[in-house]
């Protein structure tokens, strides 16, 4: 008990004082490029967009989805696939355990959602990765999801859109992972065939085997602003080759300015940009508001 409280009144200070000037957990954010404190229900409303900075943080897939398309008749694709643990691997643990670790802490059973449903009235299929969820990486599971999408995409004659945000290949699924890149990109030219439109979105961070892959070969591809993208980190390129990389390697910016991508947009103007897109490229309408 302090000094202060010996000369308060009891019935001034209340029966309980432990509770005073407690902010709930979790309440504010603190950007990581700028470094301010966001209050979380106002960053929430701007999307995970910082304010003072613009910085677009990550979001896990299902909100991201959840943001995108239109709220009713959505049906969510290949809920019945989930991670094969074939090779029995392990390092410092056991691959299951890094699973089972993953599933518990974003709720999601693989790396990779999708979704059929609508984008402005446009019926469609989009997918997105969870980078929380074993780095977003990709092996079987995900490769399977993904393609089911496709099919589904390619039978009713809907773009497929897909949100990207990954490490890249799943080392504890070796060659196993790796065909998922052969596989993906069979389904892509497929669809290119049939002309349904497919539009890959690049989010912070896109690279390895995913970005050699999928990532990089939509109809057009976008990315959102300061996003990352490459087949290996700048770190690994600059010990390798022994050279200093130009400012921005990787960004977003850079791969625009270099032709790697189509276009950068925001992530509050991704809905009327891909609506519009879909628009021309069908030869429709959009709903109206």
């Amino acid at each position: 008990m302090s000094w202060l409280d010996n000369i308060i009144p009891s019935i001034m200070r209340g029966k309980d004082t432990t509770h005073r000037n407690v902010v709930p957990e979790g309440l504010w954010i603190r950007c990581g490029d700028c470094e301010n404190s966001l209050y979380r229900p106002e960053l929430e409303k701007a999307l995970n967009v910082c304010p003072k900075c613009g910085v677009h943080m990550r979001i896990s897939a299902r909100r991201r989805l959840d943001i995108f398309l239109d709220p009713p008749s959505r049906t969510e694709l290949a809920t019945d696939i989930g991670p094969i643990d074939a090779l029995k691997f392990k390092d410092t643990k056991r691959y299951r355990e890094r699973l089972s670790a993953a599933q518990k802490k974003t709720g999601e059973t693989e790396a990779l959602i999708v979704i059929a449903g609508q984008l402005k009235g446009i019926p469609v299929v989009a997918a997105a990765f969870d980078f929380n969820f074993l780095g977003g990486s990709m092996g079987y599971a995900v490769g399977e999801r993904f393609t089911q999408g496709a099919r589904h995409a390619l039978e009713q004659k809907m773009p497929f859109i897909v949100f990207s945000a990954t490490g890249g290949a799943r080392m504890q699924e070796a060659l196993i992972s790796l065909m998922q890149m052969a596989k993906t990109a069979s389904m892509i030219e497929r669809m290119k065939v049939a002309g349904v439109p497919y539009i890959s979105v690049l989010t912070d961070p896109v690279y390895g085997g995913v970005s050699a892959s999928l990532a990089s070969l939509g109809d057009i591809n976008i990315a959102e602003p300061g996003v990352r993208a490459g087949f290996s980190g700048p770190n690994i390129i600059r010990e390798t080759i022994r050279v200093e990389l130009p400012e921005g390697f990787q960004r977003g910016e850079f791969l625009l300015s270099h032709g790697a991508i189509d276009m950068i947009v925001r992530r509050s103007e991704m809905r009327e940009m891909i609506a519009r897109l879909l628009s021309k490229m069908l030869n429709i309408s959009l709903k109206s508001p």
